[in-house]
């Protein structure tokens, strides 16, 4: 009840926490309603879930434009696993330069795989001191 109040309210946390309720529950049409108006308020987790939800298809048709819009929305709010989700996309169309300056963001987030991956990139040669 409390948190209906506070998505009158329009407070995006409540609305992420709804979206999330809603999507394990199986409702994806509300949590699509909910997260939409959630990074509409600029909720970083709220562009994630969206981004996944194009991406599987996950009552919503599958658009990678959508997707990657999403992506790095959340990206720029600071979000790590979009950033290293954002490196992924990046590395797979052959960008590597710019998927290495996604993985660096997302380390320096905290991110423990994007550390991890850009050891293994400088071992391998493929990432210097100076990326």
């Amino acid at each position: 009840r409390n948190i209906m109040k506070r998505i009158a309210a329009n407070d995006p946390v409540a609305m992420r926490q709804m979206g999330a309720k809603s999507k394990y529950e199986g409702d994806y049409s509300a949590a699509f309603e909910y997260w939409t108006k959630a990074a509409k308020l600029g909720d970083a987790e709220s562009h994630n879930q969206l981004s996944l939800m194009y991406l599987k298809g996950n009552g919503v048709e599958k658009d990678e434009g959508k997707e990657i819009y999403h992506l790095e929305k959340a990206a720029i709010a600071g979000h790590h696993l979009a950033r290293y989700n954002l490196a992924m996309h990046e590395g797979g169309n052959g960008r590597y330069e710019r998927a290495v300056k996604h993985l660096i963001i997302s380390a320096n987030l905290g991110h423990d795989m994007s550390i991890e991956m850009l050891k293994e990139s400088y071992t391998d040669g493929d990432v210097s001191k100076e990326d």
